[in-house]
């Protein structure tokens, strides 16, 4: 919709994901995704976390489906969506507003794990990953869900600039880099 609000969020899962159907059959989940910011104190040498971001989320369809077999409570995530906020009026009286984001789109995140992919046996396009099984590929059903790239190549052809020597990490010109002040280098 042309007035919403698209964010992309990053985080852990607090718990597994609760996945329901609604009374016409449609797929729904919800979870919690936590975000906690980090950012290097030059004075102390130390990373130092924000404060934590608790996100209410929640996915529809196939997607919710996915998200159900594949995600897991801890599971490093990297989600995009839909913004919304709703009011409420709790049990005791009060009224209430809370921020929620309504997933389009979300996957593990590749920063500090490995993901096997999977075409869904619908053959809709849409992917998943195993089970939440990182970097391991017994469940995978073989099939080759890149067609146009020859199984066992890798996704690269034999034309492709990544197969020219003057690329290998000897000629890297980020290999020598100091990275010790990149969040990504830092442990949880």
């Amino acid at each position: 919709m042309a007035n919403d609000t698209i964010i992309t969020v990053t985080g852990n899962l607090t718990a597994e994901p609760e996945l329901r159907y609604t009374n016409t059959g449609r797929a729904v989940v919800n979870f919690t995704i936590a975000s906690t910011p980090r950012s290097f104190d030059r004075v102390t040498n130390e990373w130092k976390d924000g404060s934590a971001l608790f996100l209410r989320t929640s996915a529809w369809g196939e997607t919710a489906e996915n998200i159900a077999k594949s995600l897991h409570k801890g599971t490093a995530v990297i989600a995009q969506g839909r913004l919304t906020q709703r009011s409420y009026q709790a049990q005791d009286g009060t009224n209430r507003t809370i921020v929620e984001l309504t997933a389009d789109d979300i996957g593990p995140s590749l920063r500090r794990a490995t993901a096997d992919v999977a075409r869904n046996s619908s053959g809709s396009g849409n992917f998943s990953g195993n089970s939440g099984s990182f970097g391991n590929s017994s469940s995978l059903s073989g099939e080759n869900i890149f067609p146009d790239v020859p199984a066992g190549n890798s996704g690269t052809a034999s034309n492709d600039v990544n197969n020219d020597a003057s690329n290998d990490a000897n000629n890297d010109p980020w290999a020598d880099q100091d990275d010790s002040q990149d969040p990504a280098n830092v442990p949880f």
